[in-house]
């Protein structure tokens, strides 16, 4: 390992010995739970809700209503961490968030509870982003898999619980208590950050060119933030609902289409007269973060196929039920955060940019391995792929993370760390529009039009479709596993070609509290120690 270097001892000796981080990582470790509990705990209990409150025909916006407030507020909370600190950004996401909780609890009708869950959205995204910023913030990064790793596993659990948890609560108690439960947990959480997570004075790049801190608050663009939010809300509903709610090439969608990109250009013609832009240039002139940007995109949208479209597979061509076709889907998440922990090990060796090429090729590999399992087959081989599959991406994702968040200092890391969750999150809502469109169009083609895969799975479940039909469903499963294999082989050749085959580690910041008094290299494979 490399030297710390005199600015590290300097800081060490002025800062004294490092203050207790448990009571922090535990708050942001229930903070994670707050948001990753929330779609898998909310999905259980839609036929509770919609027989309570009506509104059949739009509930699906109570999961694409916070999906959309969550994504295009990414950017905005990452810059507003880098200007004021991670601590009042996080505090406010998570009153946000708990306040959207109680007010779903209280909806009336469906409309409310949408309105509601677009708060909960609000808070969400700052929740996602913060969470990761602070990772980064609290560990050196020779420790930061330790906490990644801690973060993942509360996703993993979350996603297995989550719906177990939602059934019971909806089944034996009320509907209610689904957001009711959010606001215990987040109120220890709460009283976690507020009392013991204590942010170092920072100087922001406005008081460090002499002005007055009143001034760099008054640079904060504001019309950088709305026009971000509008363009990105455009869009992701033309994506969520094109071919849903109405055909791609209706007006409809066409006019949201339109607009978007008309507000596309209002965002970059704002951004660049900003003096401190929501999305800076330098996002996507600096070849690292522009290249895991492309590639967490992409593994957005190859997480679509297993996460929903493999439930459909095992129920309707395994002849699963609900619960074994969720553990055919959960032992990937098991793997996951295993590998991310133990990443580090191969990274230190090999650096950042090949460690995510061995994992991102491992899981292109396993991905076009999908198709080729037999007709109907056994549900360890699905499984099997799955927990593979797990590992290959915690291989892939946790290295770029660290990576990027290694390669800024602490006044752009929030804007770094949610671009890449931003074009993570985008990934998978462009990949589930897209999957969804393959998948229908490969059952059009076997049955001759007939029905889409919501309508084609209801006929199997119902027990009125011949196996033809189960065939026409493997068949479409297996032309988005294909589609998913081919993203992962773009985010290769995206970090083969583009990204720097050494990471540029920057030193800790001058005025860094002691969680980040890192070691500037974790091996000689892959990083580029940068100049103080």
């Amino acid at each position: 390992m490399g030297s710390t270097g005199p600015a590290t001892t300097d800081t060490a000796q002025k800062d004294g010995p490092p203050r207790r981080r448990g009571p922090v990582v535990a708050g942001l470790m229930l903070t994670t739970a707050l948001a990753a509990l929330d779609s898998t705990i909310v999905s259980t209990a839609v036929p509770q809700i919609v027989g309570d409150l009506g509104g059949f025909s739009v509930f699906s916006w109570l999961f694409s209503g916070y999906l959309l407030a969550v994504t295009v507020t990414l950017p905005v909370y990452g810059k507003l961490s880098d200007t004021f600190g991670r601590k009042p950004v996080l505090v406010a996401g998570a009153v946000l968030f708990l306040l959207g909780s109680l007010l779903c609890a209280l909806a009336w009708n469906m409309g409310a509870l949408i309105a509601f869950r677009v708060v909960q959205g609000l808070g969400g995204g700052a929740l996602q982003g913060t969470v990761q910023t602070l990772a980064a913030d609290l560990y050196p990064l020779k420790e930061r898999p330790k906490i990644q790793a801690k973060l993942s596993t509360v996703w993993a659990v979350s996603a297995v619980t989550g719906p177990a948890i939602g059934g019971l609560l909806a089944g034996y108690a009320d509907w209610r208590w689904i957001f009711l439960v959010n606001l215990p947990v987040g109120g220890l959480a709460l009283w976690l950050l507020v009392r013991h997570l204590h942010e170092p004075e920072r100087k922001s790049a406005a008081r460090a060119r002499g002005e007055h801190r009143s001034a760099a608050r008054a640079r904060v663009d504001w019309a950088g933030a709305l026009a971000v939010f509008a363009c990105g809300g455009v869009l992701l509903t033309a994506l969520v609902q094109g071919g849903v709610a109405w055909p791609w090439l209706s007006a409809p969608s066409l006019a949201l289409f339109a607009a978007g990109l008309v507000l596309a250009g209002v965002v970059v013609a704002v951004e660049r007269r900003a003096a401190e832009p929501i999305i800076p240039g330098w996002v996507w002139r600096r070849r690292t973060i522009a290249a895991v940007n492309l590639a967490l995109a992409a593994l957005g949208l190859l997480m679509v196929a297993p996460t929903v479209f493999l439930p459909t597979y095992a129920q309707s061509v395994l002849g699963l039920g609900p619960v074994a076709a969720g553990f055919v889907l959960c032992v990937w998440t098991l793997s996951w955060p295993i590998a991310a922990a133990h990443s580090q090990h191969l990274y230190r060796r090999i650096g950042f940019r090949d460690s995510a090429l061995l994992g991102i090729g491992t899981a292109a590999l396993i991905l076009f391995a999908f198709p080729l399992l037999p007709y109907p087959g056994e549900a360890w081989q699905p499984a099997l792929l799955m927990l593979l599959l797990g590992g290959a991406l915690g291989f892939f994702q946790l290295p770029l993370i660290v990576g990027v968040q290694s390669t800024v200092g602490w006044s752009e890391r929030g804007t770094a760390t949610a671009s890449i969750l931003f074009c993570r999150q985008t990934g998978q809502t462009v990949g589930a529009a897209v999957f969804g469109a393959v998948a229908n169009g490969v059952l059009a083609a076997r049955l001759g039009g007939a029905g889409d895969l919501d309508s084609v799975t209801h006929a199997l479940d119902s027990g009125a479709a011949a196996e033809a039909t189960r065939r026409a469903v493997a068949d479409a499963v297996h032309a988005v596993y294909l589609g998913a294999a081919i993203a992962a082989a773009v985010a290769f050749a995206v970090l083969l070609f583009v990204a720097p085959r050494r990471f540029p580690v920057l030193p800790p910041d001058p005025g860094s509290g002691p969680g980040e008094l890192a070691d500037r290299s974790d091996g000689p494979g892959g990083v580029a120690k940068s100049p103080s």
